[in-house]
């Protein structure tokens, strides 16, 4: 008897901790974690750092909405011009054409566009990054809320701010302000740019909405103040 008493609980627990994990998501998504042959994590964790290139996995009007139908950067690393080719030597097929198949305009950042001047911080070499953006497009992230609470946001851009929001499980969070031109898409900066609440733990659906104006690579998410509520 007492086994089985066990046994229930466990069953319970477990049921609840998915159910928990589950809850802030939207029933009717039908997006899901970013996985390939090489980045197998799945749901990105908060605090952490959000790669904007692992989006989530679903398509057009699911995981992100784009203007254009080919991912421009890809397209961009396939030619050759009098200056060379923007697929660099030594640089992996992998990260030239990320998701090449997919509408979200991404590259990397490059010897001889991003690292040929100086930069107020430099982004990491071979950076994946979403550019070409335009008014309206958005990105879908399943992250993994660790711990509830406010956390500050910091960026590393290419650019000028382009009014980009925030939207948790989708209500509006918060407005992204980049504050400061750096004059050129392919000149970077760090900043913080922006302030979010995450009032509960588990898989929530993050959306960033953007438009024409910037080079984007990632969010860091720093906790400032942790929710202690029960």
């Amino acid at each position: 008897m007492r086994f089985w008493r066990f046994k229930l609980m466990s069953s319970v627990l477990i049921f609840s901790t998915i159910s928990l994990l589950r809850a802030q998501v939207p029933k009717d998504y039908k997006g899901k974690p970013f996985k390939d042959k090489y980045y197998k994590l799945g749901a990105q964790t908060i605090p952490g750092r959000v790669e904007l290139a692992y989006y989530d996995l679903g398509g057009e009007g699911v995981a992100y909405h784009d203007k254009t139908p080919e991912n421009e950067g890809a397209k961009l690393n396939h030619e050759v011009h009098d200056y060379g080719s923007h697929w660099r030597p030594g640089i992996p097929a992998y990260l030239a054409f990320f998701r090449e198949n997919e509408a979200v305009d991404i590259s990397y950042t490059k010897d001889w566009a991003d690292f040929n001047h100086p930069n107020k911080v430099d982004p990491k070499v071979n950076q994946l990054y979403i550019g070409w953006e335009e008014d309206g497009e958005w990105t879908n992230y399943t992250v993994n809320i660790l711990k509830p609470g406010k956390y500050r946001i910091i960026s590393v851009y290419g650019y000028q701010d382009n009014k980009s929001e925030l939207w948790l499980n989708n209500q509006k969070a918060t407005t992204l302000v980049l504050p400061e031109n750096t004059g050129n898409w392919h000149y970077w900066t760090q900043a913080t740019i922006g302030e979010i609440y995450f009032p509960k733990p588990g898989l929530n659906l993050l959306t960033l909405k953007y438009n024409k104006g910037t080079n984007l690579a990632y969010l860091d998410f720093l906790l400032v103040e942790e929710f202690k509520g029960n």
